[in-house]
Parts: structure tokens; sequence; C-alpha cells
């Protein structure tokens, strides 16, 4: 005889996984990384772009990046093609320093555009 599952927990299973700048939440799995990289339409960092980093750059690659602390990216490929180009480029974080709401958190964008 098959029991019922409750209600509750059937929400909780089918719960869609929620990520913008306002809130965090995911069902029972968690947060699942892949399909946030496909829903982002982003690529995985993996060590052959952390290493194509270190020998363009000829140094160490942030520690973000050595630590992992990035799991994806958009456009990083094309912005290393531009720079083994010796093309002129610039970086927009979309954070304004001048900004009222401006915390903590901001700093790693910043500390990686550097």
């Amino acid at each position: 005889m098959a029991t019922a599952t409750p209600a509750s927990e059937v929400e909780v299973e089918e719960q869609q996984q929620v990520v913008n700048p306002w809130e965090v939440s995911a069902g029972k799995g968690g947060i699942d990384y892949d399909k946030l990289v496909d829903q982002f339409g982003c690529q995985r960092i993996d060590a052959a772009l952390v290493d194509r980093v270190a020998r363009l750059t000829a140094r160490p690659p942030h520690r973000f990046l050595r630590r992992g602390l990035f799991f994806a990216h958009r456009d990083l490929s094309e912005l290393l093609d531009l720079y083994e180009r010796g093309e002129k480029f610039y970086l927009y974080t979309g954070r304004g320093p001048s900004s009222e709401a401006l915390h903590l958190g901001h700093l790693i964008p910043f500390m990686f555009t550097k």
C-alpha cells in the first residue's frame, strides 16, 4: 500500500531555486550551480582558464580564481583574447563607489577588478 506524501513536503521538493539580487533560495537539494550556469549563460571557470590567466599575465592568478571563489564567468575568454592581442579594453563592475548603499560585500568585485 502506498503512503501519501504530505503536501508541505511536495511543495518543498517542487520549489524551484530562486537566485536574484534580493533572494537566494532552493528546495531540498540546495542550489544547483550547473543550472545557474545554464540559466545565466555562463561558462565554468576551469583549470585551463586559470592557467591561461597566469600565462598571459606572467603572474599568479588572483587568489579568488586560485581558490575557486568564482565558479563561472561571462566573456572572460573574450577579455583574455583582447589582452593577448594587445588591444585596449575597460572593465565595468556596475558598482558605484559613490552609492549610499555601498557595503563591505562590494569589495569583492572591486578587489578582483583591480
